[in-house]
């Protein structure tokens, strides 16, 4: 087992904002925690970095730390990750800031402490590169988007 080091950037972090956490014994990814001083209104259609109050270090270059949405403030209200998905490369340091963009038509404040993102860490592998002229068929073949049907 792989053991993350997380640094607490800000004294608040596990009292006041919780600390990165599995909400349940089955969850593939962290939650994490908006450590701000004041509620933020992200305007309908603007974006905005929220502070963690955290930074991390990854065991090598063999970890990734991927930032995803959370599934119910994508669905529900609109918000998420500006970026897609956020990459921590292993040689990163800083604090993570979590990129948010509000899709909604609605304003949508982020209170201190509030869940805003999931953090997973994943293995990585740098493949050599071979360049070829050909590549093997497949079924699929070159078909582009769609090409599955519906």
């Amino acid at each position: 087992m792989m053991e993350l080091k997380i640094k607490a950037l800000d004294p608040r972090i596990g009292n006041e904002i919780p600390a990165p956490h599995y909400a349940t014994a089955g969850a593939a990814a962290m939650d994490l925690c908006a450590c701000i001083d004041q509620p933020r209104v992200i305007a309908a259609g603007k974006r905005t970095v929220i502070p963690t109050g955290i930074a991390i270090a990854l065991p090598s270059a063999e970890y990734v730390a991927l930032v995803f949405a959370r599934s119910g403030l994508g669905i529900k209200k609109g918000i998420c990750l500006s970026n897609g998905v956020g990459v921590i490369d292993s040689d990163y340091r800083g604090e993570i800031g979590v990129g948010l963009v509000n899709l909604s038509d609605e304003d949508y404040t982020v209170m201190p402490g509030d869940r805003i993102a999931q953090m997973m860490i994943a293995p990585v592998v740098c493949p050599t590169l071979a360049f070829v002229d050909a590549l093997d068929d497949t079924a699929r073949g070159a078909g582009g988007f769609g090409s599955t049907g519906r």
